[in-house]
């Protein structure tokens, strides 16, 4: 008998035997690199071209058209790969048919739900072994229900095929088909091989068929097309943002805006229906443990701005991280928190988890929290029903026995929320955009104004210059070396001690090291008596004030 994928008693598809050294050869095994799995895309200069076998058009599958399994009709496959030419351009190694990817993604989703919904179902059920299978399914028990549904799919298409006379899939053809799909349903579909590339640190999307990587020497090249239209890009986001099982987000023309981590730890940001073209960028974090010592080693921070930020987090002082877009902000914010000690239990606040410490394993208690954004209609306070911002998350974090309230990006009126952890005087940590250290505290004052009428701009001075003591700015710029090439560099610029002032400006703001325009800033010499309580957390002065005279003497 055929084998039916809607069988929830025989979703393997192996065959009469069960066994599973019958499905294709993707599928006989699981993978042997957990997570992420690589594309098959090179951004190698030299890359040898690879055959790829041609696979049918989701025409012909949707309408069994016999005569159009191959591409452009011809029902059959030839090499069609290439590598990257002297220019960097990226061309795709594997002509594979994406609408027919698209189509079996839908199937795949649909029965992949169906298995597991039967959970539910068998809660009654007097078979414990039905309730057993499809109960509490971990990721990867459903990857690996999904592979076997995938398996079946396939046969059943290729057996359709054949009986309609056109030419049957080779096994390689097949794995390729599979893993497009598998892909496509648990990863990142035709995004998966740009950002499992090393090179490459952020990937821009204006539309389906212009992609821009941009690598990591700050140099850009065309990527290939990430979908047939700017329709299936938005398809695919839409199921991007409604696959997470804890936290699905909404995107959709009354929410033209979508925020979210992707498997691996990449930030995705994506807009449209507001814009002229649906538009994507993906943010690689490519060092998600790091050390303020890996900063000094290339050559980021002086040894004596190591040592202080050092001392500052130990003593539980309020850092703020200050930069442009893509300077470093968040890598730098893991190093800062490394220095915290391992005992200390941590709680972050993120919109978009990017911090990852409790994934990092340097301290033995993280809770994370991550907002969200609520899906349901909107109540009578304005907000989604659903939602739970950070404002929400601090104050439930309150009894859960914290040392350390860590509050990530600050981009609008959640610096409330940053400005309550710091008062809770547990030595909170955030990051912003702002071009230099005083332009920061102006940035976080126009944030705080957004909470509303109520909150003018003394309120939102005094509170800041009661509880933000040290802001790091961070400068980023791509340097075009004498042999041609070019280099991304990034650097500590300024490094500031921030104190209740006078009235009229409401704080005052002490240089410890730069500003620097080129390259790490060094000390200046002029401390705060503030800063000398840091001895006791080993801050060495007498490093910070040679640093200083060897700067003095080298201008």
């Amino acid at each position: 008998m055929k084998n039916d994928p809607t069988d929830h008693t025989n979703v393997a598809g192996a065959g009469a035997s069960g066994d599973p050294t019958a499905l294709p050869p993707l599928f006989a095994t699981a993978p042997t690199r957990p997570g992420r799995v690589r594309g098959t895309f090179t951004m190698t200069p030299d890359a040898a071209t690879v055959p790829a076998p041609a696979l049918g058009s989701v025409k012909a599958h949707l309408n069994g058209d016999s005569h159009r399994s191959g591409v452009n009709g011809s029902g059959s496959s030839g090499p069609t790969g290439s590598s990257i030419p002297a220019g960097g351009r990226w061309v795709e190694q594997e002509d594979i048919d994406w609408g027919l990817v698209a189509a079996f993604r839908t199937m795949v989703a649909d029965r992949l739900s169906a298995a597991l919904g039967a959970h539910w179902r068998a809660r009654s059920d007097t078979d414990p072994t039905t309730a057993r299978r499809f109960g509490g399914l971990d990721r990867a028990e459903q990857e690996r229900v999904g592979r076997e549904i995938i398996a079946d799919l396939l046969r059943d298409h290729s057996a359709e095929s054949v009986a309609r006379g056109a030419t049957r899939w080779t096994p390689s053809e097949q794995a390729v088909m599979g893993q497009a799909v598998f892909d496509a349903v648990f990863r990142l579909g035709r995004l998966q091989p740009l950002v499992d590339d090393d090179r490459v640190e952020n990937i821009f999307i204006l539309g389906h068929e212009r992609v821009l990587l941009e690598l990591t020497d700050g140099s850009r090249v065309s990527g290939p097309p990430v979908a047939d239209s700017d329709e299936e890009l938005i398809d695919f986001l839409r199921f991007l943002a409604n696959r997470s099982e804890s936290n699905p987000r909404p995107f959709s023309e009354s929410t033209p805006r979508l925020h979210m981590k992707l498997d691996g730890g990449a930030r995705l940001a994506a807009t449209a229906w507001v814009v002229g073209r649906p538009t994507v960028v993906i943010r690689r974090h490519r060092l998600k443990v790091d050390t303020l010592q890996a900063w000094v080693d290339r050559g980021c921070m002086t040894e004596a701005c190591a040592n202080f930020l050092a001392a500052a987090v130990r003593a539980r002082w309020s850092v703020a991280v200050s930069g442009a877009m893509s300077a470093g902000k968040t890598t730098l914010m893991r190093a800062l928190c490394a220095q915290i000690p391992r005992e200390e239990a941590i709680g972050t606040f993120e919109t978009e988890y990017e911090l990852f410490l409790a994934e990092s394993g340097v301290h033995d208690i993280v809770i994370d929290w991550e907002a969200r954004p609520g899906v349901g209609e909107v109540r009578a306070d304005g907000r989604a029903a659903g939602a739970f911002d950070l404002a929400d998350a601090l104050m439930d974090s309150f009894r859960f026995a914290l040392s350390r309230q860590i509050v990530g990006e600050i981009r609008g009126p959640e610096v409330w929320t940053m400005i309550k952890a710091m008062e809770s005087g547990t030595g909170s940590l955030s990051t912003t955009h702002a071009a230099n250290a005083e332009a920061c505290i102006r940035k976080l004052v126009t944030c705080a104004m957004e909470a509303g009428s109520h909150v003018n701009r003394d309120l939102a001075l005094e509170k800041l210059a009661g509880c933000l003591e040290v802001i790091v700015q961070l400068s980023r710029q791509v340097v075009y070396l004498p042999d041609g090439t070019q280099q991304l560099r990034r650097w500590v610029s300024e490094v500031v001690v921030v104190e209740p002032g006078e009235r009229e400006k409401g704080y005052a703001l002490t240089h410890l090291f730069g500003p620097s325009s080129a390259g790490a800033a060094a000390a200046t010499g002029i401390i705060s008596e503030r800063c000398r309580t840091l001895t006791e957390h080993g801050f060495d002065q007498a490093l910070f004030h040679a640093e200083a005279d060897q700067a003095g003497a080298a201008r």
